[in-house]
């Protein structure tokens, strides 16, 4: 029996331009996504797909809609298409489980993909130093802030989230980005939930690291360049497409 590879893809920011970013890269990844229809076991989005994220019950992203009826294609051809929420994503309602058949998760523990138990997570506030970000997320991620955004007109809201973003976005392109703070952090929680793999996102960085755990991987971004990773016959490695 042929055994399919799996995809891991973070980090696409789908719905902003900045700078020096790739402007088509959302129909690159559309493309991508429909040769691995009927050709994939497994599609994990290991977070902040989108720039933004945010759903109301009578609105959705209406120039999104070609990817997602590609990921609804790769769900009703037997993919697992699993997604990670990020820190730019992590308000997902039922509209990807309901309306498209992807599973949607905080963390997950992806069991026995090519003879490997797979810890996924976006990676945001798991370094020590990310203190201030833990806590500012519990504030925004709190039922009553929600429940108050929800209150602001879509349109409105996305110009707000974006403004926010772009402006953070500044603020942390010269942050130097602490490796070691996501290994040991990925090695806690290997160690916890008995995997010898760690796939996360969130700082950008493609590569696969040694830790005492095993592997951790990070698919990179699909933003300034377009990054992947991609598991084969028991080995995972990252890729760049090319355009």
């Amino acid at each position: 029996m042929e055994i399919r590879p799996a995809y891991f893809i973070s980090d696409a920011h789908l719905g902003v331009n900045p700078r020096g970013s790739i402007a088509d890269r959302e129909e690159i990844l559309v493309r991508f996504f429909r040769k691995m229809v009927g050709n994939a076991s497994h599609l994990f989005l290991v977070g902040d797909l989108f720039e933004f994220w945010y759903e109301y019950r009578h609105y959705v992203a209406r120039g999104h809609m070609p990817l997602f009826r590609v990921l609804g294609d790769l769900a009703d051809s037997g993919t697992e298409v699993h997604y990670l929420m990020g820190n730019h994503d992590f308000a997902l309602g039922d509209f990807f489980p309901n309306e498209l058949g992807v599973q949607v998760h905080r963390t997950y523990v992806a069991k026995n993909i090519q003879g490997h138990d797979i810890y996924l997570m976006h990676g945001d506030g798991v370094a020590k130093a990310d203190s201030g970000y833990r806590a500012a997320r519990k504030l925004i991620d709190a039922k009553w802030a929600r429940a108050l955004f929800r209150k602001i007109h879509p349109d409105l809201g996305m110009d707000i989230a974006c403004f926010v973003g772009r402006n953070s976005r500044k603020a942390g392109q010269n942050r130097e980005i602490d490796i070691q703070a996501y290994l040991d952090a990925a090695a806690e929680r290997m160690r916890n939930a008995h995997c010898d793999i760690c796939v996360h996102g969130h700082h950008h960085i493609p590569g696969v690291w040694n830790n005492s755990e095993g592997k951790v991987v990070s698919p990179g971004q699909w933003l300034f360049q377009l990054h992947y990773a991609k598991m084969e016959d028991g080995e995972i490695s990252v890729f760049q497409w090319e355009k």
